[in-house]
């Protein structure tokens, strides 16, 4: 359980606690993600939301008040639009990071001002647009803004191993979706691009398939000599809100 991994101790200064975790605690993170996802989803304050920065806002409040009542992660503050560590130039959907304490991850030490999980969120299908990349999940022909190609890139989490993706499903199904990903990263892999392999397809995980919630993970290498990075894909079905249509 994740209480047994957390000890706290009091200590002078602004932060008055120290919460230990493991790296497998980060997983625990990821669940308590997904486990909200559908009550979000199902408030309706949401139902005539479509865009992809209100949407990650409201979110962004549901979690930060789940947090706050829960029983583990009350130590635990969620953020929109944060600035990433190592590319200050760049923002990311959403974080987690620590609220009121250090908390330290197989050594690495974390304050209210770094981020302990970095989150992107796209919508599927990706908004038209004359400068939009159908494919801007996974790539962008016309910018860096694709999901996967941020993290591969290092433009996104590049101090982290571990990062999430969240994908607001507004049209067809996850399993459509899975399958088109994979076509769009097996034409990349074969289009001279040496950057993309079979390698970053998505799979689903064990147990990762409920109504209105799927979860897929890949991995990935990196430019620049930084380590492979481990993405959890959490996809929720927001056709399946109360009164959407």
């Amino acid at each position: 359980m994740l209480a047994n991994s957390i000890s706290s101790h009091v200590q002078t200064g602004t932060l008055n606690k120290d919460v230990h975790l493991k790296m497998a605690s980060l997983y625990e993170l990821l669940n308590f993600i997904a486990d909200e996802l559908p009550s979000w989803r199902d408030r309706p304050e949401l139902i005539n939301i479509s865009s992809e920065t209100e949407l990650t806002s409201k979110l962004c409040g549901h979690l930060n008040s789940a947090a706050r009542h829960s029983t583990g992660w009350d130590f635990l503050q969620f953020r929109s639009e944060e600035t990433d560590e190592l590319q200050k130039g760049r923002k990311i959907d959403l974080v987690a990071s620590p609220c009121d304490a250090t908390v330290w991850v197989d050594g690495r030490r974390c304050t209210d001002f770094d981020t302990l999980l970095p989150i992107e969120c796209k919508r599927l299908p990706t908004p038209k647009g004359n400068d939009r990349d159908e494919r801007e999940y996974v790539f962008s022909q016309n910018s860096s803004t694709g999901g996967i190609q941020r993290f591969k890139a290092g433009h996104h989490g590049g101090s982290h191993t571990l990062a999430a993706m969240i994908a607001y499903v507004q049209d067809e199904t996850p399993v459509i979706w899975q399958g088109r990903i994979a076509t769009w990263i097996k034409k990349l892999a074969v289009a001279s691009n040496p950057e993309w392999s079979a390698k970053d397809l998505l799979h689903i995980e064990a147990g990762g398939n409920w109504p209105g919630m799927t979860t897929y993970c890949s991995t990935h290498t990196r430019r620049n000599g930084l380590p492979d990075i481990t993405l959890r894909h959490i996809w929720v079905e927001l056709g399946l809100r109360p009164g959407s249509n």
